[in-house]
């Protein structure tokens, strides 16, 4: 089940949640809604999976150039 709002697909579906899991999630967000929890759960997995990708960068990219001269550009 499609619906879109604000220009954005959006899907319908039932899920099964750990009722203990969800009152932890709540007190420790102060976030209202089930569907905002959802949303914020869903949020924060897409992050953390970016920042990881991220990292694994690290020693791979080499950079040239010099921050002196990127920095003079800021005054």
């Amino acid at each position: 089940y499609i619906i879109f709002k604000g220009g954005r697909m959006m899907v319908r579906t039932n899920i099964e949640l750990d009722e203990k899991l969800l009152e932890e999630a709540f007190k420790l967000t102060q976030i209202k809604t089930r569907k905002a929890l959802v949303h914020f759960a869903l949020q924060e997995i897409v992050l953390k999976a970016k920042r990881k990708k991220m990292l694994e960068l690290a020693g791979k990219v080499t950079w040239k150039g010099s921050l002196h001269e990127m920095r003079k550009s800021r005054i």
